[in-house]
């Protein structure tokens, strides 16, 4: 039986948002009702302020994940940039819970490999600092070794391989991924979403 998704879809319940206001002032996100996700990956893509990252954002802290990134243990606040779209997202959740999360900012990346330090907990990135190693590396590091599998993972811009993201789909995992990287974009049994005004 098919335990995912883990998250079905949100729904956006915005009737007192001005929508001359940032976020509600991004088409996509004005023209938001409801957004259903696939089991496996999903894609959102467009252009740069299509709002990808924001809607990111917005179901990472739904979800209760930290902006920032990194687990939901992982609650570090370096600004306080963050959008309300998270305040008006209702989230449906399927039967089960995933043993796993993480949420991969790669713009706040540096700020968790720096919390990790300063809390020594590396073991769950392969017992060495992700700042010893390059930015490439580091990503790697938490793909293959942090991420457990049986979880739900939401992912902004990764660098990251489509072998690592496989075996975790094969190890009953959810992705939700914005992106601009094409590769990507090939991976089977995935929905991609084009944030535009529509």
């Amino acid at each position: 039986m098919d335990t995912k998704p883990y998250l079905i879809e949100i729904k956006l319940d915005c009737d007192e948002c001005n929508p001359d206001e940032y976020p509600f002032n991004v088409p996509a996100i004005r023209g938001l009702k409801k957004l259903k996700f696939r089991p496996d990956v999903t894609f959102l893509i467009g252009e740069n302020g299509a709002g990808k990252s924001t809607l990111i954002e917005a179901i990472a802290l739904a979800m209760g994940f930290g902006a920032e990134g990194g687990t939901k243990n992982v609650q570090i606040k370096t600004a306080d940039t963050v959008s309300p779209l998270y305040r008006h997202l209702k989230t449906v959740k399927g039967y089960k819970k995933p043993g796993d999360f993480y949420f991969l900012r790669a713009e706040s990346f540096y700020n968790v490999a720096t919390y990790m330090d300063k809390t020594g907990y590396l073991a769950g990135y392969g017992g060495k600092s992700l700042h010893e190693r390059s930015h490439g590396e580091a990503f790697l590091a938490t793909l293959t070794t942090k991420l457990r599998g049986k979880g739900f993972y939401l992912f902004d811009e990764p660098e990251a391989a489509l072998s690592a993201i496989h075996q975790l789909v094969l190890n009953e995992s959810q992705f939700i991924i914005a992106t601009h990287l094409p590769i990507l974009l090939a991976y089977p049994r995935s929905s991609i979403m084009l944030m535009d005004e529509e």
